[in-house]
């Protein structure tokens, strides 16, 4: 069962293999091909044809007849679009075989049910296989606005997920019919208008740049007993998975309908990830838990290609599980391992990075924007044991960029793993800002992930690398929308003294501004800005204030802000900061309040590219065993690594280099400590090659450079410091590598 890329061997269809590879060798070098144990359940009334064809093979064995099966021609003809040149030539070996055979099968109105799984299952495990030629480009993710396809036409995707299926993402969601209300009018609430309209798949290969493709299931989509989805009360929440044993997709997805039992998990499947679903089962009690349905629910696939159903339970919530699904059909939510309990949580996901799982979710607030709760295996199996529940660090100032949890993509690319966290933005209940979906990078450098709340980045799928974006606003919660109600202490900004609220009434609609009056004020500490010129703007009206800009060398502009009965945008350009933390202090100039709303911190110079051969210690895939800070002024890039404490504490680069050879290692740091020098183990690619003694430089503020020859290998390698005493490493900035002698 597959969500992500096809890992396992498939069943060899030997008659089809053997046509397959007397063509092998002209398709290769050519152009492009042209033409368990049982869940606990309600049971359902079926048609003898539904039967027939969801449980095939779970009663009956696989079928030996033909297959009645849209999808592998489907399959075959968009695989024949690929180009050889594009691909390394080791793995498009594999995927022409792969496709020929596929093709062949697809031409055979004998194949049976089993050669047809097989065949599609070998031609996706081929195509996700395929490994790019080049390095890849960066694509542009803009947060906090509406999202369209690439044919200019409206995104309308809540509660679903991204899954690859072969060499292609596909992005599946509930079309509901407040979406288009909101886009329109993105000034008020909605409340309850969540009709079901339909559910949209959308592909894409590079994750930013998505394709309509088909809505797999309407209102009049089937869904047993004669009933349909435009009958059902709710319809959300959903996820789909490949299964290899009857080469079907299947989609779970939520569902009330009093005409089928009440509430209930809803199995439908398709031919290929763009079919149009066919009704498959409905579920109404997963075993163990308390309640019928589910609360929130996600998928995952498990590197090993297990497909598992994340969920609470309905009332309450207070409980999340890990179900598997059957393995034969995956039309049937085996019994539930409970592996948290505490706090109602909704928006229920999971995600897997560097071995751990990590289940996420939100505070029960319908909807609304919450910090993320993260719980994290303490073992090897996903329904095993997890630790307690901790916040996701970087979810704090402006929850989770004013989002809920809605479900997570990773990416294993060929320079480091990423996890794009999908933040769900919705106005049913919220009206908390521009744009449903709002998609963030997650890194790992240190002992927990990172979020990294972001307005725009930009992200390389092939690489797995990102980075921060230039129209970026490093202000978090700029428009004041994280709180769900009025509060006298606004989410991401610390009171200075006097009266501190948020107000109704935004400028262009929104619902929230920041109002400071009685000489008051507030402020924002940014954790870490790149060096370069910068723009401040906002939008303000009432009485007069003042917004102050400090740097992390203490250097200040300010920005006046003169009394005005309507909004009034207001701009101070050309500020010049430091790479490290910045802040922003908002105050009122006397006892009248200034209301402010949209400011915006921009980074308007270019970025500086770093110079060749060098990595810096806050970047993945670099690993930092301490935290990664910018409190120091004086460092490159946006950050470095501070270790902890303890013996073992390492630093680690990943250098890539075209060639073996001797290069010279210069590490940049920072020793404030009057302790004196700091040694480390210099330990290359899991050998120790030498020791460094990294001396002190008399403030935190002063870096210095050690430098080091080193043999490398042609390809890549790591470099770790290893400190050899309690006191751990000095402040790591950088590691830059020569040129060096073959």
């Amino acid at each position: 069962m597959k969500g992500d890329i096809v890992r396992q061997r498939p069943r060899v269809v030997s008659k089809y293999w053997k046509l397959a590879a007397a063509a092998l060798l002209s398709v290769a070098l050519a152009a492009p091909l042209s033409a368990s144990t049982a869940a606990a359940e309600t049971p359902a009334t079926e048609t003898s044809a539904t039967k027939t064809s969801a449980t095939a093979l779970q009663d009956q064995g696989a079928a030996a007849g033909p297959a009645k099966d849209r999808g592998l021609e489907y399959l075959v003809s968009d695989y024949q679009t690929r180009t050889p040149s594009k691909y390394t030539a080791g793995s498009w070996k594999p995927f022409a075989k792969a496709l020929k055979t596929a093709a062949d099968v697809a031409g055979d109105t004998s194949a049976t049910t089993s050669e047809v799984a097989d065949a599609k299952t070998a031609l996706m495990t081929a195509a996700a296989d395929l490994k790019a030629a080049d390095e890849g480009t960066f694509q542009t993710i803009t947060n906090n606005t509406f999202w369209n396809d690439t044919s200019g036409n409206p995104i309308y995707s809540q509660g679903g997920g991204v899954f690859k299926f072969g060499d292609t993402y596909y992005w599946y969601g509930v079309h509901y019919t407040g979406a288009e209300l909101y886009r329109a009018n993105p000034t008020r609430k909605y409340d309850g208008n969540v009709s079901f309209v339909s559910i949209p798949v959308y592909s894409s290969k590079d994750l930013v740049n998505w394709k309509f493709e088909n809505r797999v299931a309407t209102r009049s989509t089937g869904v047993g007993s004669g009933a349909n989805l435009g009958g059902a009360g709710w319809v959300g929440r959903l996820g789909v998975s490949y299964n290899e044993n009857t080469g079907k997709y299947v989609l779970a997805v939520q569902m009330w309908h009093t005409g089928r039992g009440g509430h209930g998990v809803l199995l439908l499947q398709g031919d290929s990830p763009t079919d149009t679903f066919d009704y498959g089962y409905f579920q109404t009690q997963i075993t163990n838990s308390p309640t019928t349905g589910t609360g929130d629910q996600t998928v995952f696939t498990d590197d090993n290609g297990k497909d598992y159903l994340i969920f609470s339970n309905r009332e309450g919530r207070s409980r999340g599980f890990v179900a598997k699904f059957r393995e034969s059909d995956s039309l049937r939510i085996e019994p539930g391992v409970e592996i948290r309990r505490g706090d109602g949580r909704e928006g229920n996901a999971m995600f897997k990075l560097d071995g751990k799982y990590y289940h996420a979710a939100s505070d029960l607030h319908g909807w609304n924007t919450s910090v993320n709760y993260v719980n994290e295996s303490t073992s090897s199996n996903v329904q095993g044991s997890y630790s307690s529940e901790y916040v996701l660090a970087g979810t704090e100032m402006d929850y989770s960029h004013v989002t809920q949890t809605g479900f997570f993509v990773t990416v294993k690319g060929t320079k480091q793993n990423t996890v794009i966290y999908a933040g769900d933005r919705w106005a049913d209940f919220a009206w908390n800002g521009i744009g449903y979906n709002q998609w963030v990078p997650i890194t790992k450098t240190g002992a927990r992930p990172q979020f990294h709340s972001v307005s725009q980045w930009q992200f390389n799928v092939t690489t797995g690398e990102w980075r921060v974006g230039q129209a970026n606003n490093y202000i978090l919660n700029p428009d004041i929308q994280a709180d769900r109600i009025i509060v006298s202490s606004v989410r991401g900004w610390r009171n200075l003294g006097g009266s501190v609220t948020n107000v109704n009434g935004g400028v262009n609609g929104s619902r929230f501004a920041l109002q400071v009056s009685n000489s008051g004020g507030v402020e924002q500490r940014i954790a870490s800005v790149p060096a370069g010129t910068y723009t401040l703007s906002l939008h303000a009206r009432g009485s007069a204030g003042q917004v102050v800009i400090t740097g992390a060398n203490g250097s200040q502009r300010t920005l006046g802000i003169p009394s005005s009965s309507g909004w009034a945008k207001r701009e101070l350009t050309g500020i010049q900061l430091p790479s490290g933390a910045a802040t922003v202090t908002v105050r009122a100039s006397g006892s009248g309040g200034v209301i402010v709303d949209q400011l915006s911190l921009v980074k308007t110079s270019p970025d500086t590219p770093p110079p060749p051969g060098r990595y810096e210690a806050e970047t993945a895939p670099a690993v930092c065993q301490g935290t990664i800070d910018s409190n120091q002024a004086g460092f490159s890039g946006s950050g470095f690594c501070n270790g902890s404490a303890a013996a073992g504490a390492f630093a680690q680069f990943t250098v890539t280099r075209a060639t073996a050879g001797t290069a010279t290692v210069a590490i940049r740091f920072a020793n404030g400590s009057s302790s004196g020098a700091r040694p480390a183990n210099l330990i290359v690619n899991g050998t120790t090659v030498g020791t460094v003694s990294f001396e002190s430089t008399g403030a935190w503020t002063t870096w210095s450079t050690k430098t080091a020859t080193v043999s490398l290998n042609a390809g890549s390698n790591t470099i770790r410091l290893d400190p050899t005493t309690a006191a751990g490493l000095p402040n790591v900035d950088y590691l830059d590598v020569g040129a060096g002698t073959a």
